[in-house]
């Protein structure tokens, strides 16, 4: 019986890579409707993302795929099934994906009526209006963006690169159309036609997008990330932004089982990823520049070993206290920046100083944690003479 089904499912994917591959040799669109009607009922979102990687796994570039997204995405279009769809997450107000769906209804909804309402209307109201629009449709890239960065990581783990390959370059190419579009609506001499052709085209392919996002991009997701995966990308949307507004309400998750963290254990967790110990030092002693943390108690706690170094600290300066670590004449100045870190009348200060044929950049930083309490001060010390001298451009890597 397992050989009946994946015989079958192997013909259905052979079936579907010659339509596709029809349809990219100019067969009329139309015509691929009729065949993939006689042939398939539905699709599922598996077998369209078999269809993708299996297209480039042969060999079909990934331009190639990209250029044929919209088209199949027209031949499939509401004959996707939705068993798969992740209906439970969509119940939870503030979850990432339902935040991404309720998106996409909304730029539905923005293309109806502040878009398509304004269309062969010449008047400089409508127009007017059309532009604005516009304007407010170009913050989908915030959108994609979301999905481009904290979603696709997901999928590429493991090991399906088509979704992100295919889709991320069509977001591409539908942010340079919209640029182009708004570009000719804020150009008073461009063609009414031309505009409006282009403005049709662009809006044609947003609502596949959705279509894909809705149809293959969620279900796929629903199967494939964790709960901590989602936990991860809800702390990181906020940094990205949303398509003109940002959720009413938030998912907040208090507790992360250890179990679903992917850190390693004995290894240090960061806000975004974790190092083991051996890569955080080499990190920093890699950084072109001088750091020393100063405690909040003005207790030197750390400082980094670079190859370049500025200033001489020996390791014996470690727990020394910083009033002991300057010239009695400049202790005062220390001190006094120490102490405005520390009440919270400034979070930094800089000088910079020329020493031989080096022009030093000296900064000092307040670190505080999250509620804002004091920790101590961050010293950063760089030459920054050969950024100085800097001239021109540099585009290209050094052959030694």
């Amino acid at each position: 019986m397992s050989e009946f089904i994946n015989n079958q499912t192997l013909e259905r994917q052979v079936k579907l890579k010659d339509l596709i591959k029809k349809i990219h040799q100019g067969m009329p669109l139309e015509e691929a409707k009729v065949l993939f009607k006689k042939d398939f009922q539905e699709i599922s979102t598996d077998e369209i993302v078999k269809l993708e990687q299996a297209l480039m796994d042969e060999g079909m570039s990934m331009d190639e795929v990209q250029s044929l997204c919209d088209v199949h995405a027209a031949v499939f279009d509401g004959s996707i099934t939705d068993i798969h769809k992740p209906k439970s997450m969509m119940k939870i107000p503030g979850h990432p994906a339902k935040v991404f769906s309720d998106e996409n209804h909304r730029i539905l909804q923005l293309i109806e009526e502040e878009i398509q309402a304004y269309l062969g209307k010449t008047d400089p109201n409508s127009f007017l209006m059309l532009r604005i629009g516009f304007e407010r449709l170009m913050e989908i890239s915030k959108h994609y963006e979301r999905k481009e960065n904290l979603f696709f990581p997901a999928l590429e783990k493991k090991g399906i690169t088509s979704i992100p390959k295919v889709m991320w370059g069509v977001d591409d190419e539908i942010r340079a159309d919209l640029k182009e579009v708004k570009s000719l609506l804020d150009d008073k001499s461009s063609n009414y036609q031309v505009i409006e052709k282009k403005i049709l085209n662009v809006l044609e392919r947003v609502k596949d997008m959705v279509m894909k996002e809705e149809n293959i991009l969620l279900p796929k997701l629903s199967d494939i990330m964790t709960f901590y995966d989602w936990i991860m990308a809800d702390k990181a949307s906020d940094e990205i932004g949303y398509f003109l507004e940002k959720p009413k309400e938030s998912w907040a998750v208090k507790e992360v089982k250890q179990e679903e963290e992917d850190t390693v254990q004995g290894e240090i967790k960061f806000d975004a990823g974790h190092l083991s110990q051996i890569e955080l030092n080499s990190i920093l002693n890699t950084l072109p520049l001088d750091m020393t943390f100063v405690d909040k108690d003005g207790h030197v706690k750390y400082f980094t070993q670079g190859k370049e170094r500025i200033f001489n600290r020996p390791v014996t300066i470690i727990g020394r206290h910083v009033s002991l670590c300057h010239p009695p004449k400049s202790v005062h100045i220390v001190e006094d920046i120490i102490e405005s870190f520390r009440t919270g009348k400034k979070d930094h200060e800089d000088f910079y100083i020329q020493i031989k044929n080096m022009f030093v950049y000296i900064r000092y930083f307040a670190v505080r944690d999250k509620l804002g309490q004091y920790l101590g001060t961050l010293e950063i010390t760089q030459d920054i003479k050969p950024i100085r001298d800097l001239e021109g451009e540099k585009r290209l890597v050094n052959e030694s």
